[in-house]
């Protein structure tokens, strides 16, 4: 049995490790240049990038910082903020992602050999939702429990936050045609619009799409080709995983390889864009029925100033056991229980630059998890299962009130709007407000059907 180092941080440490980063950088240069800096490295004085082995060898070492804190109307005495993630808790301020990554940069190249990878280290509140959790607590075909796997589970014992390990690749580029660009290890997935990594989006809070529609991480390989400006073409294999390549450790399911695919298409002028990727595959070892999805994400500039996004996702899992199948079977959980399942939705975006550190916008969502099979509760509560305790979490979060689980099939739509300010180059702002609504009682503890969420944020670039 593999040995799990347990981590305990003090109470009450967790945010203030942002306030002693801008502490440090700020007083490092009084004299002004800090405001100019690109991150908190270069602010500080002391940036390990401009070291001449970093940049004889294109070493990176960089990360982010992000904390926010959400209030909700309809608050309830567990603090949940029902089926929404990342800023999941209400009325607490939660250090969401401290983030360091250490890469060796890869050049595309037509002619010449070059190697490379990242890893990286995430500390935080959303780490929960960015482990190699897909290998479920529960076989999603016979309800058993099994085994989960051992790449960054249980590294920490604390009831809200956690380490994830969401990066640990070699990266290649092979001289052939344009360059070959080939990933192998465990890398964020491709597929979708929204990503994990708190710089990279607009909003503060995540779609439904994002979160219960797509996988987050694989385990395998990797190979994307640029044919020329206008068409790029991704194709892959991934393993490790319960759930049909989602989410995959190193030492669960290794016999079971699933398909990773994507083509993007540009327009001339770059400012029209369309992108269709997805999974296809078995869904594990011991279970050969199909898990896949498929994720279409087209972007166009109205104006220089005025942007459009729209994504769809449909998402398949055939022979297992859901919230509508549990019902039909007179809540036993057996093979009686068991469907084909799949989820669907729609995001739409309009985003607004009103000045080069100034931006607005508007998404709107409609998601279908058509037999209760995604959503089942808060997302912590389930990624925090623990099979050797036969269903107690090792960081176990969620009370009695969401004892009710699997929720039937729903519908969900939420309207956010939010803006992002950057303030520095090293600091953004981002506040939104969010309405969520479902067909079933699913919010304030599992008694209504909507809540308003107000969300800010603050993003800082080492």
């Amino acid at each position: 049995m593999k040995f799990n180092p347990v981590i305990r941080l003090p109470r009450g440490s967790h945010c203030g490790v942002a306030g002693l980063l801008l502490l440090g950088a700020a007083s490092a240069h009084a004299d002004g240049d800090w405001k100019d800096a690109s991150g908190l490295f270069e602010a500080s004085g002391y940036n390990p990038n401009e070291l001449n082995f970093f940049k004889k060898h294109n070493l990176k070492f960089s990360g982010w910082l992000e904390t926010s804190i959400s209030g909700n109307d309809n608050a309830y005495h567990d603090g949940f903020n029902g089926p929404v993630t990342f800023q999941d808790r209400t009325s607490q301020l939660q250090l969401n992602q401290l983030n360091f990554y250490f890469q060796k940069v890869v050049a595309n190249s037509a002619t010449d050999f070059d190697w490379g990878g990242r890893f990286d280290f995430m500390f935080g509140s959303d780490s929960i939702f960015t482990q190699a959790y897909g290998n479920p607590v529960t076989n999603p075909h016979t309800g058993n429990f099994q085994p989960r796997g051992d790449w960054d589970l249980k590294l920490t014992g604390d009831r809200f936050y956690g380490i994830a390990l969401p990066n640990a690749y070699a990266e290649f580029n092979l001289p052939f045609g344009t360059g070959l660009n080939l990933k192998v290890g465990h890398f964020y997935t491709p597929v979708g619009f929204e990503v994990v990594t708190s710089p990279d989006n607009f909003f503060v809070t995540k779609p439904y799409t994002f979160q219960y529609g797509e996988p987050f991480t694989h385990t395998g390989l990797l190979n994307t080709y640029t044919f020329n400006p206008n068409w790029q073409v991704m194709a892959g294999a991934v393993t490790g995983s319960g759930t049909g390549g989602w989410d995959g450790s190193f030492n669960r399911n290794l016999g079971t390889w699933s398909g990773l695919y994507g083509v993007t298409w540009t327009s001339d002028d770059a400012n029209t864009s369309l992108f269709v990727s997805g999974t296809a595959g078995k869904q594990s070892d011991n279970n050969g029925h199909f898990w896949g999805d498929v994720s279409l994400v087209g972007k166009h500039n109205i104006t220089d100033k005025l942007h459009f996004i729209i994504q769809h996702d449909h998402g398949w899992a055939n022979s297992v056991i859901t919230g509508n199948g549990i019902a039909n079977n007179g809540g036993v959980i057996n093979s009686g229980a068991l469907q084909n399942a799949d989820w669907y939705g729609v995001n739409g975006y309009l985003i607004y630059d009103v000045t080069d550190k100034f931006s607005a916008g508007v998404r709107a969502e409609w998601f279908r998890d058509n037999n209760g099979f995604r959503i089942a509760g808060p997302g912590r509560c389930a990624a925090a299962s623990n099979s050797n305790d036969q269903g107690v979490g090792y960081n176990y979060a969620c009370g009695s009130s969401y004892s009710a689980y699997p929720y039937a099939g729903s519908s969900y739509e939420e309207v956010t709007i939010g803006a992002t300010y950057k303030a520095l180059k090293w600091l953004t702002l981002r506040p939104n407000i969010r309405w969520d609504h479902s067909d079933l009682k699913v919010f304030a503890g599992g008694n209504q059907n909507e809540q308003v969420m107000i969300t800010g944020d603050a993003v800082v670039l080492f």
